[in-house]
């Protein structure tokens, strides 16, 4: 197999349709059609099925798809890996939290700039579930997540301790008050989609308070999640930090068993340690010394 066909078909499971998959590698919408047919040709069976709203791969595309990730990130790392000779160069993909890159980073993102100004750094937002996955399958190289994280392929450090709080709209001035005005079903629980681990900790929380049946309204947004808090559309669940000084809604305090949680930056164990991430590890670290290997 061409490694140029895996990488292709990977893009094309990854964005779920030829134009995308092009925009994605730079390439003409021909090319990547062709690389596709190629692959299917040679394995003798199709690896997606075609319909109006994109691509989806065939059972035979699952099952090759693991297999295609792993090739494309050792292809990287390989890559990656011998053109490093000490000095932070090159590119590093990095994932987060949308809620830790709305807060935590910037910052953090400006001095590793400043200090290594030929990295190319690159930020995606997504799950902490989809950001594992991303680090495992190699397509990133390190995430910032919700801890706790325990996996054998793994390797993590605590990067920032957040409180979590629940934030309803400003006229809820107390727990007891939500309690009062709220429906016996519960209040609507304004969530990111499946996979994040606040909005985990949130549906606990209502349990918690005898709610286990509050509806779920999916945003994709932080700026979408606060907005519809404020407009007393339901509650969330968000780092204090993340809240600020927001006049337009109410945060509430809670039993520090819910509210106590670690953002962890993972990377991958069996990865090369090349030195843009080794230089991205010590700007979390807060340290100096020479990153050097």
């Amino acid at each position: 197999m061409e490694l140029t066909d895996l990488l292709t078909f990977s893009a094309v499971a990854r964005t779920g349709g030829i134009t995308r998959a092009a925009e994605e590698l730079n390439t003409v919408q021909s090319n990547v059609t062709q690389r596709v047919k190629a692959l299917e040709a040679e394995i003798g069976t199709a690896l997606f099925e075609r319909h109006s709203r994109g691509m989806t791969l065939t059972g035979a595309g699952r099952r090759l798809l693991p297999y295609a990730q792993r090739m494309a990130a050792l292809s990287r790392e390989a890559l990656l890996a011998a053109r490093d000779d000490g000095e932070p160069k090159g590119p590093l993909n990095i994932g987060s939290m949308e809620t830790t890159a709305a807060v935590r980073l910037p910052a953090l993102l400006a001095g590793f700039h400043r200090r290594f100004p030929a990295v190319k750094l690159s930020l995606r937002t997504a799950t902490t579930a989809d950001l594992v996955a991303a680090v495992l399958d190699g397509s990133l190289d390190g995430a910032f997540v919700a801890g706790p994280i325990e996996h054998a392929d793994l390797v993590s450090t605590v990067a920032f301790r957040e409180e979590l709080v629940l934030v309803t709209a400003r006229h809820l001035k107390s727990l007891k008050e939500l309690r009062a005005a709220t429906p016996q079903s519960g209040p609507t629980a304004l969530v990111f989609r499946t996979g994040c681990t606040y909005r985990q900790r949130l549906e606990q929380v209502l349990t918690e308070f005898g709610w286990p049946s509050a509806t779920r309204f999916e945003l994709g947004t932080l700026d979408g999640m606060v907005g519809c808090v404020a407009a007393g559309m339901g509650v969330t669940l968000l780092p204090r930090a993340v809240v600020g000084r927001n006049d337009n809604v109410r945060v509430h305090a809670l039993d520090p068993a819910q509210a106590q949680v670690e953002t962890l930056f993972i990377t991958r164990r069996t990865a090369h340690d090349y030195s843009a991430l080794r230089g991205f590890i010590a700007c979390i670290n807060g340290k100096d010394e020479d990153i050097a290997a």
